[in-house]
């Protein structure tokens, strides 16, 4: 009799959890305040640019607070870098930027609140081969301007990544912009013309 009793139960207890898991009655806990979402399944199988044309900041917006910070005046960003939320970050912009003292800083740029998260201080050495910080300062051209360039030059988007290299004696940007269903590439002199 207890035999039978304890299979029906047991028999109960896996149809009703069964039912549950059909009707997707249970809900995941939302995240606390002031903490970033974890990675979902859906975000994880997309791409970055995928992700990082769903960003609340844009990457012009990350730049402007990150050239803000520092006590050192005249910081220039030099590159900056669109990352997918991961298990300890949220999804933010990495930004690096020069002053010139040559000091070299990066940023964490939350992406969807604007806020500064985290500071690095990274030795300029590592970074740089060829490109002085006097070379940021003496170009026509900000990345900030190159973002907006390469925007227009891909007809439209969101520009989520650029990066710069030495071209002959004056700086070109290469950015990556998050178009409606393809990423461009687009690269900008220090001129602000576009470089085939």
């Amino acid at each position: 009799m207890m035999t039978r009793l304890l299979s029906a139960a047991g028999a109960l207890a896996l149809t009703t959890g069964l039912a549950f898991a059909q009707t997707g009655t249970t809900a995941p806990n939302p995240p606390a305040a002031g903490t970033a979402a974890p990675a979902t399944n859906a975000d994880s199988s997309l791409k970055e640019w995928q992700v990082a044309k769903t960003a609340k900041v844009g990457l012009s917006q990350a730049i402007t607070t990150a050239e803000a910070q520092g006590e050192e005046k005249g910081g220039r960003a030099i590159e900056a870098d669109f990352e997918k939320a991961g298990s300890k970050d949220p999804a933010h912009y990495a930004v690096k930027v020069v002053y010139p003292s040559g000091k070299l800083v990066e940023y964490g740029i939350n992406a969807d609140t604007g806020a500064v998260y985290k500071t690095e201080n990274q030795p300029i050495e590592r970074y740089f081969t060829r490109l002085k910080p006097a070379d940021f300062q003496n170009a026509k051209t900000s990345l900030k301007d190159a973002l907006a360039i390469a925007e227009q030059k891909a007809g439209g988007g969101k520009a989520y990544e650029a990066e710069v290299s030495k071209d002959g004696s004056s700086v070109q940007y290469k950015i990556e912009v998050a178009g409606a269903d393809k990423e461009h590439k687009v690269k900008v002199g220090g001129d602000g013309k576009v470089v085939d």
